[in-house]
This record gives structure tokens, C-alpha cells and sequence, in this order.
């Protein structure tokens, strides 16, 4: 092989920052064992002569370097020394070049086999006759051919032991398939279960509901049988305070919550546009005018160029946060249907569940009016037979009321009660006189005191009101006063103002200017950049490819005929063998299945015949017995007739 020629480093050209670092030593007790410094070596110390005024400086100084990268960090496979093969010898280790580190290396027990066949081989092409020697042809040719039989041979083996893997894998993948059908089955079948209990428990608390409100029903005509109507009693009202009283019903027409509105804050500067604008003028600045700072880009990279720790940390986690995001937010697939058509039980019908045969509400109006007509007519019944008894007995109730009439003594009563009563209406107009002079009396007195008191108040009145006019007189003089000096303020601050803008447009354009260097600078900078990597990049794949093409025409002038038939054999192999076991494992695996398509082909027949003739009976029958009835309704019309 030829001598690997590498490029100079310039360890003391352009590349030197990258070989010069100074050791990170926190404490300078203890060095790594990677890390082996040069010895310094110390000048002689020469005293300085007594003319010179300034001492001399050393030409050269010896620093500690460490690099920044070693072998076991780059290094990908072992190391192979170079070697010089001699001329007319093949070593045996050459014929193992084709193993890499990761593939054939370190060898097993399969590599160590083909050694030993390919040792054989080259033992039997050893006794082989020269091709020279036409009387030992035949002998080659049947040698050549037992020693093709007998790798054919061993390529079956080969072949078959490939084929019971990939069966055993099938037969993985097979099992594997049936537990997950099963899942599937299952998690339809749990899912349809609870569908139908849901169902159950929803048609079950319907009922109970329904029956719930028919017995309060039945329990409330129970209380009223005769439709009597009753008056209200509000003290059982009060005293019960689950009645209307406390809790109404909506239905009923009361809405507690009508008058809600009563509670709502109504504000000048909330509801109306004039006062918002009022509100806003009194925030401050930094409220409606709010300052950002552009946040500072965080460095992720480190002075060489790599990703910090840090960064690739969170990266990472994002990279985490995403996939569960995606998994979470997954959209279901939709479930798959049946391959086959499966035979469904139907559950065994359930005993009728007694009901209640209820009128509907026309009949119950109906039966109400009868009930009220008939008490009408039995009230009318009992007055007429009243009045007939009173027109029978007309003559006793008038004896009756002159034998009762009022005595003697009861008259005097009466007459006494009527002079006590006229007594006390004399005295009581007497006693309203006595108090009508006397509150004219005192109405005399305070009307003489409220006019004085007017006139006092009249006379303050005027006082006050000339009192207001000069005060009023005042303000007008104190208001033109702070008109002026508000006006004299705001010219004043109109010029600050000027001047402060003035000096933030000075600012703004020195900043502008200062920025457009900068952000110059950093273009020619990152082209400067750019194309120095690109070169460098461009001469590195240069030098790489010719190095791949070198090795590549060594390669094929050192390969010999064995190796080329090696090579295509294995094309052959790898291209037409997989193929045909393909073809082979799709037939067994269709003929495996075929026989249970058939069965369940004949079991979905045979209960859908089944079902067809019931439905047909039952069809039928229906008919049957609908002529009939249509028969009997017929003679019974006729019968009527």
C-alpha cells in the first residue's frame, strides 16, 4: 500500500490558536492524567549592565499548551500499521481484508467457519491439475464438478436454515397479529358492553322518573276527587317553607331574578364614550404608551463553535414536548370493520312490564263537566224542594214571628240606650268647641312670631345675596389671574418641549448612524467568513475524493477471479433466492386460509338460508290472518246491515 502522505498542520502558521490554551487548573494541586506539559527550560540569569536603562527582553518564552481533542474522542476504528507485501507471497491475512471493525470483526463462529472453508478451498485448488496437462482435463473437470455439488450443497443448507428463521419470525409476526385482532375484538366488544349498559341505565331512570311523576299525579287527584276549589291558607304558606311563598315555581310565572337589573352599577365614565376618554386622560404615559425592550439573543455556542450543554438540553426536551404534543393530539382512528360477518345472539325478550291504561285529557274534561252538571242539578234539586217547604209552611212562619215578637222590657232598653247615647254626642261637641278656641288662640301667637321672623330672614336674605355678588366679583378677577399665568406656563412648557425633541432627534440620528457602521461591519465580516469556509470546504472534499478514488483503483487491480465470482454469486443470492422464498411463504400462507374462508363462507350461508325461511313462514302466516280478520269484520257488517 502506499505511504499515506498528511498535510501540514501549521501548528506555528494559521493554526496556531488552535493549539495554544492554557490548561483549566482550578486548585494547582493536582494535573490530568491526559494533560502532560513541557519542560521549561531555564535561561541563565544575566545581570543587566549599569549604562542600559531598560532591562533586556527575552526573545522566546516556553508556555503549557493542551490540545482540545483526542484519540479516544475521534478515533472511529482500531489502528491498522502500515504494511510491505513481498513479491510472489500471498499472506493468508490479506484474504481478510474485507472484515471491518462492526462487520466481521471481532470475528465469531460464523467468520472463523468461512476461514476454514476458504482454507479448504484453497487446499483443493492446490491438487488440482495444471491446465496445461491436456491428459489430466477429464480428472479437473469431475473434480471441479464434485467440488460444485458440494458447494451447491452446502448453499441449500444455507438456504434452509435461512428458511426455518424467516418461518420462525413468521410465525412471531403471525402470533403477534392474532393476540393484537384479539385486542381489537375485545376493546369493540367492551365498548359495544358499555353502549348498551349506558342505553339500559338511561331507559331505566326514564322510567323511574315517569313513574315518579304519575304517582305524584294519582297522589294529587287522590287529595281532590271532587274538584272542590279552596281558599288559601296563608298561615300553613308561611309556615311550610317549601311552599310558593319562599321558593316559586318559573313555570307558574314568578321569575326571582326580574328586578336584577336594579343591581347593575350604571356610571358616567364606564357607559359613555366621552367618559372613557375623560378616564384615559388622567393614566399616565407609560399606561397607554407602553415601552418594550427587545430581549437579548441567548448565545447557545461556545467560543470553538460547539453547542453548549445547556442548549442541547433543551433542545432535546423541545424535541420530547413536541412528540407528546403529537401524541396527545392524535386524531383516533376510526374503528375498523368486521373482516368477516360474525353471527350476532339476539337476547332472550323480556316479560311485558305491566302498565297503566291512562284516559287522555279530552275524556278527563269531558268526565270533569259531566261531574260539575251533575252538581249543579243536584243544588238546584235541593233549592227547589226548600222553596216548595217554605210555600207549605208560609202560614206557621208568620205565627212564629208575631208570638216572638219584642216585650215591654226590651223596649225600655233600648229607649234608655238611645238617651245615653245623645248625652255623650252633647258632650263631645262641647269638648271640640273648647279645643277650636284654643288652638285659635295659639294660632294667633305663631302667626305673630313668623312674621318677625321672616322679616329677619328677608333682611339676612338681602345681606347674603350682596355678599355673593362681591365674592362672585372676586372669583372673576382670580380666575383671569391664573387664565394668564396658566397661558404664560404653557407657552413656557411648549418651548421645553421643542428643546427636549430637538435633542431626542440629535440622539435618534447619531444612533441611526451608528447602527448602519455596525450592522456594515458585521456583512463584510460574515462574507469575509463565508467564502473562507466555502474554500476551505471546497479544497478538503477535493483531496478527499481523490483519496476514495486512489483506494478504489487499488482495490479493483488487487481483486482475483475468486473474489469476482464470490461477488456475483452473492448478487445472484441476495436477488433471486429472497424471491422465490417470498413467492413460496405467500402460497402456504393462501392455502392456510383458504379452508377457514370456506368454513365461514358456509356458516354465514347456512344461518342466513335459515333466517330467510323463518321470515318467509312468518310473512306468510301475517297474511293469513289478516284475510281473516278482513272476514270477520266483513260478516259482522254484514250482520249489522
Amino acid at each position: 500500500m502506499a505511504k499515506e502522505v498528511y498535510a501540514d498542520p501549521e501548528v506555528t502558521g494559521k493554526n496556531r490558536y488552535k493549539y495554544f490554551e492554557r490548561p483549566f487548573l482550578p486548585f494547582h494541586q493536582q494535573m490530568p492524567l491526559n494533560v502532560v506539559f513541557a519542560v521549561t527550560k531555564t535561561e541563565p540569569y544575566t545581570f543587566p549592565p549599569t549604562s542600559a536603562k531598560y532591562p533586556p527582553i527575552p526573545s522566546k518564552c516556553t508556555v503549557g499548551t493542551q490540545t482540545d481533542y483526542r484519540d479516544a474522542e475521534v478515533q472511529t476504528d482500531p489502528y491498522s500499521p502500515e504494511y510491505v507485501v513481498c513479491q510472489e507471497s500471498i499472506p493468508e491475512l490479506l484474504t481478510l481484508a474485507t472484515l471491518t471493525w462492526g462487520r466481521g470483526l471481532p470475528a465469531g463462529q460464523a467468520e472463523v467457519e468461512m476461514i476454514e472453508r476458504a482454507r479448504e478451498k484453497r487446499a483443493w485448488e492446490a491438487t488440482l491439475p495444471c491446465l496445461s496437462d491436456t491428459s489430466q482435463f477429464e480428472k479437473r473437470r469431475r473434480m471441479m464438478n464434485a467440488m460444485e455439488r458440494k458447494e451447491w450443497a452446502f448453499r441449500e443448507q444455507e438456504i434452509e436454515k435461512l428458511q426455518e428463521i424467516r418461518l420462525e419470525v413468521l410465525k412471531e409476526l403471525l402470533k403477534k397479529r392474532d393476540e393484537n385482532q384479539n385486542e381489537v375484538n375485545m376493546k369493540h366488544l367492551n365498548a359495544q358492553w358499555s353502549k348498551l349498559q349506558e342505553a339500559k341505565e338511561a331507559k331505566l331512570a326514564q322510567i323511574q322518573h315517569r313513574h315518579v311523576s304519575a304517582i305524584r299525579k294519582l297522589v294529587g287527584k287522590g287529595k281532590n276527587i271532587e274538584g272542590k276549589l279552596e281558599r288559601r291558607n296563608i298561615i300553613k304558606d308561611y309556615s311550610d317553607y317549601a311552599s310558593q311563598v319562599y321558593g316559586p315555581l318559573s313555570r307558574l310565572g314568578r321569575f326571582p331574578d326580574n328586578n336584577s337589573e336594579d343591581s347593575v352599577v350604571k356610571n358616567h365614565y364606564l357607559n359613555t364614550y366621552e367618559g372613557l376618554v375623560e378616564l384615559e386622560s388622567c393614566l399616565p404615559d407609560f399606561v397607554t404608551q407602553p415601552r418594550i425592550r427587545p430581549p437579548k439573543p441567548k448565545v447557545t455556542t461556545t467560543k470553538a463553535g460547539f453547542l453548549k450543554r445547556a442548549a442541547r438540553m433543551d433542545h432535546e426536551l423541545a424535541e420530547v414536548h413536541k412528540a407528546i404534543l403529537d401524541k396527545k393530539n392524535k386524531v383516533l382512528e376510526p374503528k375498523k370493520l368486521l373482516r368477516f360477518l360474525q353471527r350476532k345472539s339476539l337476547p332472550q325478550p323480556r316479560l311485558p312490564t305491566p302498565t297503566l291504561e291512562m284516559s287522555s285529557n279530552e275524556e278527563e274534561d269531558i268526565e270533569m263537566a259531566v261531574i260539575y252538571l251533575q252538581k249543579l242539578l243536584r243544588g238546584r234539586v235541593v233549592q227547589n224542594t226548600m222553596f216548595e217547604g217554605k210555600e207549605k209552611r208560609l202560614e206557621l212562619i208568620q205565627e212564629l214571628r208575631t208570638s216572638h215578637a219584642l216585650q215591654e222590657d226590651d223596649r225600655l232598653l233600648k229607649k234608655a240606650e238611645k238617651q245615653v247615647t245623645l248625652a255623650l254626642q252633647r258632650q263631645r261637641n262641647l269638648h271640640e268647641h273648647k279645643v277650636s278656641l284654643v288652638e285659635n288662640h295659639l294660632a294667633g301667637l305663631e302667626g305673630r312670631v313668623l312674621a318677625d321672623m321672616f322679616d329677619f330672614l328677608s333682611k339676612e336674605l338681602v345681606r347674603l345675596q350682596e355678599e355673593r355678588r362681591i365674592h362672585a366679583f372676586a372669583m372673576l378677577a382670580e380666575r383671569q389671574r391664573r387664565m394668564r399665568e396658566a397661558e404664560e406656563s404653557g407657552r413656557r412648557q411648549v418651548e421645553q418641549r421643542r428643546l427636549r425633541e430637538e435633542d431626542q432627534i440629535f440622539k435618534e440620528v447619531v444612533k441611526v448612524h451608528q447602527s448602519t457602521v455596525t450592522s456594515y461591519l458585521e456583512d463584510i465580516i460574515l462574507n469575509t467568513e463565508e467564502n473562507t469556509a466555502e474554500e476551505q470546504a471546497r479544497a478538503e472534499i477535493e483531496k478527499m475524493a481523490e483519496e476514495i478514488n486512489d483506494i478504489a483503483y487499488e482495490m479493483e487491480s488487487r481483486r482475483t477471479q475468486l473474489q469476482s465470482e464470490e461477488i456475483v454469486a452473492e448478487l445472484v443470492y441476495s436477488f433471486l433466492i429472497p424471491e422465490v422464498q417470498k413467492d413460496f411463504v405467500k402460497e402456504k400462507v393462501r392455502n392456510a386460509q383458504q379452508k377457514h374462508i370456506l368454513a365461514a363462507h358456509q356458516i354465514i350461508h347456512r344461518h342466513t338460508e335459515a333466517m330467510l325461511r323463518k321470515n318467509f313462514v312468518e310473512q306468510q302466516q301475517d297474511e293469513v290472518s289478516d284475510t281473516d280478520q278482513l272476514l270477520e269484520e266483513e260478516t259482522q257488517n254484514e250482520k249489522n246491515n
